[in-house]
C-alpha cells in the first residue's frame, strides 16, 4: 500500500497539560530528510516538512509552538477528530431504538465528537507492527463518553514512507453498538504554514457529487452533482477562483466547507492540490466514501502560530476523509454503525511531491 519506511522515529517531552498530563512529541524522519512531528495529545500532526521544487524543506501544516496554545486556541489543527468527525444534527441520534444526546458545541449541532472529543484525549504509544518511521497510538473511549454508547478502543498508526507519503491507518472495536467517524484535521498550506493564503492553490477533487446542506451545514439527504457549479473540481481550478460565488452552497459554507462524495471504492485518489509558487503537491488517497474540503473560512488573522506567524483568513485548506456528516440520522447514507465483533478499518494517505 505504501512504499515502506526505512526512516527513524524519536521522541521528546513536550510539556504538561493544564490537567497535569505529560505530553510527548514524536519525530518521524525518512532517508530524504523529510519529517513529520506528531504529539500524543489528540494524536495530533504538528508539522510536516517536505521539499519544494528546488529541494527546500518547508512546514506545510498549521500549528503552534507551545502545548498551551494547542490547548487554549486550536481550531482542530492537525488532530484526530472523533468519536464522530463533522456534524450531528442538534446533537441527537437514535440507535437500535434508543435515543442519544450529545453536547451542542457548534450550535445548534454537535461537531467533531463534542466538547472533549478525541482531539483532547491523551493517547498512548503502543509498539508498531513495522520498523522505520512509524508511530502507533491507542486510546479507549469509555461507554457514555460525550454521550456516545459503547466502550471504544481505537488504534491509529502513522507511517512516514521513504517517498514522502504519510499513511494513516485506523482500527477500532466496541463492546456495544455505536456510531463512529474518524478523520485527521490537518490544515495545509503548501507554500508553508503562515505564508499567505491558499487562494492561488490549484485543487482537483475526484468527486462527481456532494451532499447539500441546510444553513447549519447539516445534509438535507440529497445527493447532487457538482457539474456546472462552483463545487466542480473534476478538472483543476484555483481555489480562489469561485470561493466568493453567490451560489447557495458557497454562501452557507462561507467559502468551501462541503462534503464531497469520492468516485469509486477501495483505496483510491480523492484529491490533488498544488501550490504553483513552491511547486509542492499533495495527493490524498483514502478508503473512505467522502472528503470534506474546508478552506479556513473561520481563520481571521487573530491566531499567531509557529514562529509567531499570523494565520490569515483562508490561510489553509483541510481535506478531511470521512463518512458523510449526520449519517446516523440519514439511513440512506453509508452506515457509520460499528457493532461488537466488527473492526472499523480506514486508510488515508497524504502523498507529497513537487513539480
Amino acid at each position: 500500500m505504501t512504499s515502506g519506511s526505512s526512516g527513524t522515529t524519536s521522541s521528546l517531552p513536550y510539556g504538561t497539560t493544564a490537567s497535569g498530563q505529560k505530553v510527548t512529541r514524536y519525530k518521524l524522519v525518512n532517508p530524504k530528510g523529510a519529517e513529520v512531528e506528531i504529539m500524543d495529545r489528540g494524536a495530533t500532526i504538528m508539522s510536516i516538512k517536505v521539499p519544494d521544487r528546488d529541494g527546500k524543506l518547508g512546514d506545510v501544516v498549521l500549528g503552534f509552538d507551545t502545548l498551551a496554545d494547542y490547548e487554549a486556541k486550536s481550531p482542530y489543527f492537525g488532530c484526530l477528530t472523533g468519536r464522530y468527525a463533522n456534524r450531528i444534527a442538534k446533537g441527537k441520534f437514535s440507535l437500535n431504538g434508543k435515543d442519544y444526546s450529545l453536547a451542542i458545541n457548534n450550535p445548534p449541532n454537535s461537531l467533531h465528537g463534542g466538547k472533549v472529543g478525541f482531539d483532547k484525549h491523551q493517547w498512548k504509544r503502543v509498539p508498531a507492527t513495522a520498523p522505520g518511521a512509524v508511530l502507533s497510538l491507542e486510546m479507549t473511549s469509555p461507554d457514555g463518553d460525550e454521550g456516545f454508547p459503547g466502550a471504544l478502543h481505537t488504534v491509529v498508526t502513522y507511517t512516514w514512507t521513504d517517498d514522502n507519503e504519510l499513511q494513516i491507518d485506523y482500527t477500532a472495536t466496541t463492546d456495544a453498538p455505536t456510531v463512529l467517524n474518524l478523520t485527521n484535521h490537518s490544515y495545509f498550506n503548501l507554500g508553508g504554514a503562515g505564508n499567505g493564503t491558499i487562494l492561488d492553490h490549484e485543487m482537483t477533487l475526484y468527486c462527481d457529487s456532494f451532499t447539500p446542506t441546510d444553513d447549519t451545514l447539516i445534509p438535507t439527504g440529497e445527493i447532487r452533482s457538482v457539474v456546472g457549479s462552483p463545487l466542480d473540481f473534476l478538472t483543476p481550478h484555483v481555489i480562489g477562483e469561485r470561493i466568493n460565488h453567490k451560489a447557495v452552497p458557497m454562501v452557507q459554507g462561507k467559502g468551501y466547507d462541503h462534503n464531497f462524495i469520492i468516485n469509486g471504492s477501495g483505496l483510491r485518489p480523492a484529491a490533488l492540490a498544488r501550490d504553483p509558487k513552491s511547486g509542492r503537491t499533495v495527493e490524498v488517497l483514502t478508503t473512505e466514501p467522502a472528503v470534506q474540503l474546508y478552506t479556513g473560512n473561520f481563520l481571521d488573522g487573530t491566531l499567531h502560530g509557529k514562529g509567531g506567524k499570523v494565520y490569515p483568513h483562508r490561510g489553509a485548506f483541510c481535506l478531511e476523509t470521512q463518512h458523510y456528516p449526520d449519517s446516523p440520522n440519514h439511513p440512506s447514507f453509508p452506515t457509520t454503525v460499528l457493532k461488537p465483533g466488527e473492526t472499523y478499518r480506514q486508510t488515508t494517505i497524504y502523498r507529497f511531491g513537487s513539480k
